[in-house]
Parts: structure tokens; C-alpha cells; sequence
């Protein structure tokens, strides 16, 4: 039998390992990005391991997600990257310049090539058949140092898109579709890889929306195959050159198999306050609507945004709706500029952003207090939009034009007449805001702001522990849990001691103080645990406070991967049941660690304070046990190096 697309690429990029779903592999990974919120620990983390110059094809630091300066950090942090990118061999895409997976998609996305970003949207370049893959910072670093990246070999989920979408339905319904069939915990282990006749019909920009948008469903990542239209797409950035056809086999298999015919799709929302929350905007009624955000980088592409001025040109927006739109690069900016669609926003009383995140992390535009929110975003978990106790819908352009015109939410095919939008053949071109980095690397100083802390690292793992309960928490934990984002904390990405104040602030603000006092502790969580953004802030905080240990159910799987780097042992219920002889308070012990990794044994846990005992598995692999052993993947790296020399 023939072999799928994701199969295909993982083959030509293997390093070690044996292609069998489940077992652990390493891939060569061609490109890397950063952003600013997780790029400046990632430099610091690839300073230290002494790496004169980036070994990757291609290596870019984007800026894009801490750009609200209210004070000297992020501005600081901005400089740093630029000098660090210059340095090392990086190029470095200027505040303004865009969205990382915008851009990346425009400038840098190359067919058949692999991806590995500090991001958990970097799958967006699947859109264009790349094997793009989000991961911690450290992870990046390691990759950017010539490093394999590890994985578990994921199974491969063949979606058979049938028809064509009709008028008013938009690829933001597609993916919709997708997380209402899977679940936000529906691709754990998966790659979902789009086939089917359906997908000739789609272009560039709208399989990008697909892909990004499959990291809700905890997928490793999503792809496409590169094809005519891919080409069409590389030709008019100027990039055909760097095109190539991949597709899989005509009698390719797959683990799994969905088929979504795209002709009997309906305009859909994801509810609050989850992306899986998924109903017909027919079925959710006319409920008012206070805030509409369009942008993010699920939908803020050129077609997405002409799409939006044609819907609001001649007309207004309610009187009591607020509409904010974030263009997602400055090629997308200028052109609407220059074609006068952004007059179009503007005179429809639309409020312009600059061509970032924005408000999709929480940097600006918190809607009112109890207020509904449509947003073309890719997430809507509680208070990420800066607002604790609203209402955030997550829909498609059209879904999302219609409501700010209307005041309410309504399907967009009442507005009538569909005019479709036509990609351009050609596409402004002006990379005069990617500085490529010097030529000789020792002529540059990198320039480091007093918000820059050196970097925490763990120690190497004890044979036994005891430890606290500092927290028992539910299902569906996500990064922004653990770790917040928004403008008043992430501006602290680059000062561990600082932003640690913050972990499970939106849980349990109570939870760093303790933490500090105990000096050591752990967490024990349901299922899901961990799910949403890349952010390794996330377990480098945690393990900071002292945490030596999460227990849970089951984890998301770039969180997993993140507390492994930081040496923190991720441990989950042999039996999910045992999840209730656990309180928090409990005292956990743990004895012989070093000695039950080593020989391959699960561990057990004693609560002492009720006197049960848990049997727990690690399902570590061997290289990720000596991860653990060593305190974390710096200390292991390091470790490895010292033996070669």
C-alpha cells in the first residue's frame, strides 16, 4: 500500500527512531521561528549552550506578540532579540512587520520542508505542505543548535473533504467542524492530514486557517498537500522557485479516516469557553453582541480582510458594538491601503490595529465586564481575553462582520448576495522589514535590558522525594492556567523570578506564595492537563517555585514535552479512579526514583497523609528519563557535550 503526505515527509527527515505510531523518533528540522513572547528565553536558553551560529536551513525571531509598550521591558526585550538574531545567524522580522505564521506563510514557507516554532500555531504552515510543528523554546533552541527533534510517531488522520463550501461558509467552519466531531483532546498523538477532492477548492489562505486552528485539537500538527495551488500561491509571493508537488500516495493509508462533505456546512461559533464548543450560528439565536475582533493569525489574510470591507462597505457598525480588526502582516496593511479597503474598515467605523497578536493574547481590546465577544481567534478559554466573566464566540470573517453590522449574533446568510474574493496574482512585495543578520557575527554586541535574569535551572533528580499537594485542579487545564498571558505579565517573559508571582493566578492566587514557603511541591490534575499555547513558561516557572512533580490523568502534548525539559516528572493515574485518594494538602512520597526510571519500572506514591498508595506510570522514554535524571534537556545537553569533547 502507498504512503500518506505526513508519512512521506517524516521519512525524508528521519533521524533516528522506526516509523510506528507510539515510539519515539527524531526528525531534521529544516526552519525554526520565535516570537518575542518565548523568543528571548529561547536565546538565552541557545546562548547557553555555546553554539557560535544556528545550524538550520533557516532560522527567524518574529516579533509580534509584546509589542504594547507601557514600560522599558518589552521595548528592551525587542532590542535583545534583534542583536541576538544579528549575532547568531537569525533573521529578524521588525515589530509591525506581522504575525509570525502570516508572515511565515508569505516569506519563509517552504513545500515538504519541516517547521519547528515557538509557537502552538506554527502548524499554520501546513497550510502550504509543510511538517510545521510547535514546541517549547528549548526545544527550538536545540534544533536551532543542529539538534534532532524528538516526537512521539504520531498516527495519521486522513480528513476527506467532499463538495465545495458554500456561499456565507467559510474554513473557519471547516475546522470548526473538525474540533466538534474530535474534541479539543481528539488529535493527542494525531497528525490530521486534509485529502479529498474537497481540497482543491480551498486556497492557501483558507487551508492555513484549517491548520493553524488544528492545534485545538491537540494535534501534532495538520498539512495539505502542495499542488497547483500551492504553487499559484508561491508564484504570486514571488517564491515559485521554492515550490514542489507532494502528495500522498493514491492508495495511501491512514489510521483514521473522517469524511466532511463541505457543501452541507452551515456558518458555526464555538461557545464559550471552549473551542470545541461548537453549534450552527442558526442554533445559538440573535444574542447581542458587544465586541466583534477580527485578526489573529487563523484569520487575518489578505482575502479574510477584503472579504471584510465588502461586507461593511456603505454601511456602519452598531451603535453599540465595538469592532477592532488586526491586519496580519504589513503586506496584508499595505494593500488593503492601497486598494482603498481599509477605507472601508475605517469609514464602517471599524477601529485598526497594528499587525499583531493583539488581542487574541489578551494585549489590548478586553471587552466590557459580562460582555459577549465574537473573535475570528482560535481560542476562548476563561479570561484570556482579558476579561474574566465574558462570553468569547469564536466564528469565521463573515460570522463575524455580520454581527458587528447587526448588533447581534445572526448567520451571515441573511445579508443577501455573496460576492467571493479573488486571490491576487501577484502580492505586494517589500521585505525591507526582515533584517537579514551581519556578516561577521563578532562586530555585534548583544544588548541585554535590566528586565533579563539569568537563566533558572533545575538540579538533578533526587532518589526519593516528599513533597505537598499545592494543588488539585479539574479537566481541560490549560497554559493559561498555569501561566497567564496579557500585557500585564507577559512583558515578565524574560524574568522567571518576576512572572512566577503569576502561576495559577487565575486558579488559586494563593498558589506561588505556598509554593515559595514549601519550597518544593506538586500538582495533581485531570484530563487534558496542559492544553493550549507552546508557552514553556509554564513548567520553567513551576519548577522555579520547587515543583518536583505533575500527576494527572492525561496530558496535552507540547506541556508534556515542556516539563520533561525543565526536569519536572510528568507522572499519570495507572488507574484515572485513584485521581479521588488525592486531596490537595495531601503529603506525596516517592521513594527510589533514580533506581525505577533506570530499570524501566512505574513508581508508586505513598500519600502519607492518608496512608493509600498510587500506582503511576511515566511512559518516559529512555532518552527522556535521562532528561529527567539530569535535571532537565540544558543540563543534559550540556552533559553530552562535555562527554564528546
Amino acid at each position: 500500500m502507498g504512503e500518506n503526505l505526513t508519512r512521506k515527509i517524516i521519512a525524508a527527515h528521519l533521524l533516528d527512531g522506526e516509523m510506528i505510531a507510539g515510539s519515539e523518533i527524531a526528525i531534521k528540522i529544516d526552519q525554526t521561528l520565535t516570537q518575542d513572547a518565548t523568543g528571548t528565553m529561547a536565546y538565552l536558553q541557545f546562548e547557553a549552550m555555546g553554539v557560535p551560529r544556528v545550524k538550520t536551513e533557516l532560522s527567524v525571531s518574529y516579533i509580534d506578540h509584546n509589542t504594547l509598550q507601557t514600560g522599558f521591558e518589552n521595548a528592551d526585550d525587542h532590542r535583545f532579540l534583534q542583536t541576538v538574531a544579528s549575532k547568531y545567524g537569525i533573521y529578524f522580522s521588525r515589530p509591525g512587520n506581522g504575525i509570525c505564521h502570516q508572515v511565515h506563510l508569505e516569506r519563509f514557507g517552504v513545500p515538504g520542508k519541516t517547521l519547528l516554532g515557538s509557537d502552538s500555531h506554527t502548524p499554520t504552515g501546513g497550510g502550504i505542505g509543510m511538517l510545521a510543528i510547535g514546541a517549547g523554546g528549548l526545544d527550538v533552541a536545540v534544533a536551532m543548535g543542529g539538534g534532532p527533534f524528538h516526537l512521539t510517531m504520531p498516527k495519521v488522520v486522513k480528513i476527506n473533504l467532499q463538495g465545495k463550501l458554500q456561499p456565507w461558509v467559510s474554513a473557519k467552519d471547516v475546522i470548526l467542524e473538525v474540533l466538534r466531531i474530535l474534541s479539543v483532546k481528539g488529535g493527542v498523538g494525531k497528525v490530521i492530514e486534509y485529502a479529498g477532492p474537497g481540497v482543491e477548492s480551498l486556497s492557501v489562505p483558507e487551508r492555513a486557517t484549517i491548520t493553524n486552528m488544528g492545534a485545538e485539537l491537540g494535534a501534532t500538527t495538520s498539512v495539505f498537500p502542495s499542488d497547483h495551488i500551492t504553487r499559484q500561491f508561491l508564484a504570486a509571493q514571488g517564491r515559485e522557485e521554492q515550490w514542489s508537488e507532494l502528495l500522498p500516495d493514491a492508495d495511501a493509508e491512514y489510521d483514521e479516516e473522517i469524511i466532511i462533505n463541505l457543501n452541507e456546512l452551515e456558518p458555526m461559533v464555538a461557545c464559550p469557553h471552549s473551542p470545541d464548543a461548537v453549534k450552527k450560528v442558526s442554533e445559538v439565536g440573535e444574542i447581542a453582541v458587544d465586541q466583534v475582533a477580527i485578526g489573529s493569525c487563523t484569520n487575518s489574510s489578505y482575502t479574510d480582510l477584503m472579504q471584510v470591507a465588502r461586507i461593511l462597505r456603505g454601511k456602519h457598525v452598531h451603535k453599540n458594538t465595538s469592532l477592532v480588526i488586526s491586519p496580519g502582516s504589513k503586506q496584508v496593511f499595505e494593500m488593503l491601503a492601497r486598494n482603498g479597503a481599509l477605507a472601508d474598515l475605517i469609514a464602517a467605523g471599524a477601529r485598526i490595529l497594528e499587525s499583531t497578536c493583539g488581542p487574541c493574547i489578551g494585549m489590548g481590546q478586553a471587552p466590557p465586564s459580562g460582555a459577549v465577544s465574537v473573535r475570528t481567534f482560535n481560542r476562548n478559554f476563561p479570561g484570556r481575553s482579558g476579561t474574566a466573566d465574558a462570553g468569547v464566540y469564536l466564528a469565521g470573517p463573515e460570522v463575524a462582520a455580520a454581527a458587528a453590522l447587526a448588533g447581534r449574533l445572526v448567520d451571515p446568510r441573511s445579508l443577501g448576495q455573496f460576492q467571493s474574493v479573488e486571490m491576487p496574482e501577484k502580492f505586494l512585495i517589500d521585505d525591507s522589514m526582515i533584517i537579514a543578520p551581519a556578516a561577521d557575527p563578532d562586530q555585534v554586541e548583544v544588548v541585554r535590558g535590566p528586565n533579563i535574569k539569568p537563566l533558572p535551572v533545575n538540579t538533578d533528580l533526587t532518589d526519593a522525594f516528599k513533597a505537598e499537594v499545592l494543588l488539585k485542579v479539574s479537566d481541560n487545564i490549560t497554559t493559561d492556567h498555569i501561566m497567564p498571558a496579557g500585557s500585564k505579565v507577559l512583558p515578565l517573559r524574560s524574568n522567571i523570578p518576576a512572572i512566577s508571582e503569576y502561576v495559577f493566578a487565575a486558579v488559586d492566587d494563593t498558589f506561588a506564595s505556598r509554593a515559595q514557603k514549601a519550597g518544593s511541591g506538586m500538582v495533581v490534575g485531570g484530563f487534558n492537563y496542559g492544553q493550549g499555547s507552546s508557552r514553556e513558561h509554564a513548567a520553567l516557572a513551576p519548577m522555579y517555585l520547587g515543583v518536583k512533580a505533575v500527576l494527572v490523568k492525561s496530558f496535552a502534548r507540547i506541556h508534556r514535552a515542556n516539563l520533561i525539559n525543565f526536569g519536572i516528572l510528568p507522572l499519570t493515574f495507572t488507574n484515572e479512579e485513584d485521581y479521588e485518594l488525592i486531596s490537595q494538602g495531601d503529603c506525596l512520597e516517592i521513594e527510589d526514583v533514580r533506581n525505577a526510571l533506570l530499570i524501566g519500572e512505574d513508581l508508586t506514591v505513598l500519600n502519607s497523609t492518608s496512608g493509600k498508595t498510587i500506582k503511576v506510570n511515566h511512559s518516559l522514554s529512555s532518552r527522556q528519563i535521562a532528561i529527567i535524571l539530569d535535571g532537565g534537556l540544558l543540563n543534559h545537553t550540556k552533559k553530552l557535550a562535555a562527554v564528546k569533547k
